[in-house]
């Protein structure tokens, strides 16, 4: 209900409340608002209890689209290509079909021939 409020902003709303209330009505206004919330919040419960026992095994029904939707508020596209182009399936095949290779075995390159001697220096050369 209240992610986007942080504690700064929790911070400055006490400090407005203090100043616009007063310290004398600022403990009866905090009361008040608690109970309201805990009203507000027990009618909610009330309301989709009724309805689950109301709907019976249909209430599952209807729940799962609007999980489905409340999953949809936080879809991130790129998020969502990539873990469709790049992640794994259970067998270890990507969507896309790409199947991961063996790796190909490393061959080490043979050492360069030792010089036997150095080669002549011609200074009319450079």
């Amino acid at each position: 209900m209240f992610e986007s409020i942080g504690w700064a902003e929790i911070l400055v709303l006490g400090i407005a409340g203090l100043f616009i209330l007063g310290p004398e009505r600022l403990p009866d206004a905090a009361a008040w608002l608690g109970r309201s919330i805990r009203k507000v919040r027990d009618f909610a419960t009330g309301a989709r209890d009724q309805l689950k026992n109301e709907l019976g095994p249909e209430y599952d029904d209807i729940r799962k689209p609007l999980e489905d939707l409340r999953r949809l508020r936080n879809f991130d596209p790129k998020q969502m290509m990539a873990n469709h182009l790049f992640g794994d399936d259970h067998d270890g095949t990507k969507p896309n079909g790409y199947a991961p290779q063996p790796p190909i075995p490393q061959i080490k390159p043979a050492a360069p021939p030792a010089p036997e001697k150095k080669p002549d220096f011609d200074p009319d050369a450079t």
